[in-house]
């Protein structure tokens, strides 16, 4: 398949490619020519079978590549999962589910993709013959980071450099960056929040000079960030699988419309969503759940979106974010495939912090989406009634989800059965879930996770208990300007 760019779509290049490029030269983001249309019957058959199986087939709809090839990927991808399933299916009630993306080896959903992505990379690689070797920039909110460093870790003809708001993550998030093993890896913290990481590493893949410097070192630019192509479509089958595996075992039948409820930060999650309902997944809602954060809220509601306001630190820190980059990808769609116009409402988020959208395009959007969002007392609310009432572990971000997903119901009266997407293990968030439950404030993230474990009877993951004997290998911090030295010090060392 060939993609275009949001802010230039008359020059489109293979799917293949755009992973390796991870942004378009003009600075907009890669999306489908068009969208392939999904067999329903075809899906529900793969479901009754291995998850690999399933994304193998989703991805051979975007990009030319091999079948068997797709099949390795996938398969060696998921073959690190703590769960033979890969994607638990776990019922509440006949209609409330939840779809765990939490099994990979970093304990979030972020491994869904940042497993296949690196595979994907040196198959690109191979296909288009490049010479040069890659270097990954990403900026995480916290667990894309992890992910990606785990990803990437000794991927032959590859580097990964990630940048973290240094005060801005949880402390299970921060061990988990920080202590990373690999020869080919880097991590560094930043002064400020999730969007100041987040423009200075797109300003490094817009300034020439080290475009430049990197060549004479035998590198080119892409992105673990779910801005890049290869990111967000493995994200795509997950969707398609929960559908075909509640239809599979008939909790619906199959074309009945089911709705989705998404935590939602840099909103790559949701839109992952949205392309599967494009594709012909029968969704008849994407309930987008945001923290106190709730700039995407108010845009849904009020057809602005206006990054300039205050920027609160939550217990759901993935989502601490005010500058969603995936929304993009959205409104190049729903106004037509207008890149022009993207153009402009980017350059005025750019510029002024803000945009506005007609009213006609925000009734499009309100066709498929609704939103709201959820404050701190609520989330926490929201984990203790989920254990207490079914049980049931879950984490700040998937508390969000699940209290968002309540209040859509309320409002609306809708009883159609509701997936909401789990995106993090409770224990990377130990010392808020801790809290949550039991009303305990311990100051030691560990002994908070030996405390939570007895308290509930859950099993802490070796991901996070391994963490106490771990070196720290990367205690690095800069501001925003220093980006570009910390990327030129990594490439350095890395040719030595």
């Amino acid at each position: 398949m060939q993609v275009l760019s949001t802010r230039g779509k008359m020059n489109s290049i293979p799917a293949t490619k755009a992973v390796l490029q991870g942004i378009a030269a003009d600075g907009g983001l890669f999306v489908p020519e068009f969208f392939p249309q999904i067999d329903l019957e075809e899906m529900k058959a793969y479901a009754a079978h291995e998850y690999d199986i399933l994304a193998a087939r989703v991805l051979q709809y975007f990009f030319d590549m091999d079948e068997a090839a797709l099949a390795e990927i996938t398969q060696q991808a998921y073959g690190t999962f703590d769960d033979s399933r890969v994607v638990p299916i776990k019922e509440l009630t006949p209609v409330d589910y939840v779809m765990e993306l939490t099994h990979g080896p970093t304990l979030a959903f972020k491994d869904m993709a940042l497993q296949v992505l690196p595979r994907l990379i040196r198959k690109a690689l191979d296909i288009h013959k490049q010479q040069e070797n890659v270097l990954i920039l990403t900026a995480t909110s916290g667990d894309t980071g992890k992910a990606a460093l785990e990803g990437f870790k000794d991927v032959p003809r590859t580097a990964i450099e990630v940048f973290y708001p240094a005060d801005g993550v949880a402390t299970m998030q921060k061990l988990q960056m920080v202590t990373q093993e690999g020869g080919n890896v880097a991590v560094c913290g930043v002064q400020g929040n999730f969007d100041d990481a987040q423009t200075g590493v797109k300003a490094l893949f817009a300034d020439s000079g080290l475009k430049a410097f990197l060549k004479e070192a035998g590198y080119t630019f892409s992105s673990a960030n779910s801005i890049n192509f290869g990111r967000l479509i493995p994200q795509v089958a997950y969707y398609i699988y929960a559908y075909a595996k509640l239809a599979a075992d008939g909790k619906i039948e199959n074309g009945q419309a089911i709705n989705f409820v998404v935590p939602t930060g840099n909103f790559g999650n949701i839109l992952a969503g949205y392309y599967a309902k494009r594709m012909g997944l029968p969704v008849k809602k994407l309930i987008c759940a945001s923290n106190g954060n709730n700039v995407l809220t108010d845009f849904f509601n009020n057809s602005v979106y206006d990054a300039n306001r205050p920027f609160h630190k939550t217990m759901s820190p993935s989502m601490d974010i005010l500058i969603s980059s995936n929304l993009e990808r959205l409104l190049f769609e729903v106004s037509g495939r207008d890149d022009v116009q993207v153009r402009a409402w980017m350059d005025a988020l750019k510029q002024n912090g803000r945009y506005e959208i007609p009213n006609g395009t925000q009734a499009g959007l309100r066709e498929t989406f609704w939103a709201d969002f959820c404050d701190e007392m609520e989330t926490a609310q929201t984990i203790k009634t989920v254990f207490e009432t079914y049980g049931y572990l879950i984490d700040p971000h998937t508390a969000v989800a699940r209290c968002v997903g309540e209040k859509y119901r309320k409002q609306t009266g809708d009883g159609t059965l509701a997936v909401v997407v789990s995106t993090a293990n409770p224990y990377k968030f130990t010392q808020d879930v801790l809290r949550c439950v039991s009303g305990q404030d311990v100051p030691d993230a560990f002994e908070a996770a030996r405390q939570l474990s007895q308290l509930t009877n859950t099993q802490i993951p070796p991901q996070i208990a391994d963490l106490h004997e771990k070196p720290v290998l990367h205690p690095g911090c800069v501001e925003r300007t220093g980006l570009k030295a910390a990327v030129e010090k990594f490439i350095d060392q890395m040719g030595d």
